[in-house]
C-alpha cells in the first residue's frame, strides 16, 4: 500500500516563506509524476505545481508562477518552496502520486491523473 504523507506546513505572515515537502512510500522501480493541489475553505481543490516522473517538465498554475518551485529528490520525495506567500495561498496543501505519462500543464494539472493523495498539511497566511 502506498503512502503520501506532506509536512512543512504552518503559520506565516504575508511576504514569508515555507517549504512543503511530500514523501511516499513506493516500489523503487515505480515511476509516478508528483503534483501539488490545494484547497481552501468553501472552494474546490485547485492545481498548483507539478513535476513528470523525470523531473525534466514543470508547470504552474498562474497563482503559483515565479513565487512557488517545484522540485524532486527521486521517485518518492519532493517539495514546494514557496515565497513571498499572500493570504490567497491560504489552504490545504495536498500531495498527489500520479500517471509515468504525465508531462504537459493539461496532464499535471488533472486531479482525474493522479491515483494516491496525502491528507495534506495546512498553509495559514496572516498578519
Amino acid at each position: 500500500q502506498v503512502q503520501v504523507v506532506e509536512s512543512g506546513g504552518g503559520s506565516v505572515q504575508p511576504g514569508g516563506s515555507l517549504t512543503l515537502s511530500c514523501t511516499a512510500t513506493v516500489r523503487t522501480k515505480s515511476r509516478y509524476a508528483m503534483g501539488w493541489f490545494r484547497q481552501a475553505p468553501g472552494k474546490e481543490r485547485e492545481f498548483v505545481a507539478g513535476i513528470d516522473w523525470s523531473a525534466q517538465f514543470t508547470h504552474y498554475a498562474d497563482s503559483a508562477k515565479g513565487r512557488f518551485a517545484i522540485s524532486r529528490d527521486n521517485n518518492s520525495t519532493m517539495y514546494l518552496f514557496m515565497n513571498d506567500l499572500k493570504s490567497d495561498d491560504t489552504a490545504v496543501y495536498h500531495c498527489g502520486l500520479g500517471f509515468d505519462y504525465a508531462r504537459t500543464y493539461r496532464t499535471l494539472s488533472s486531479p482525474e491523473n493522479y491515483f494516491y493523495w496525502g491528507q495534506g498539511t495546512q498553509v495559514t497566511v496572516s498578519s
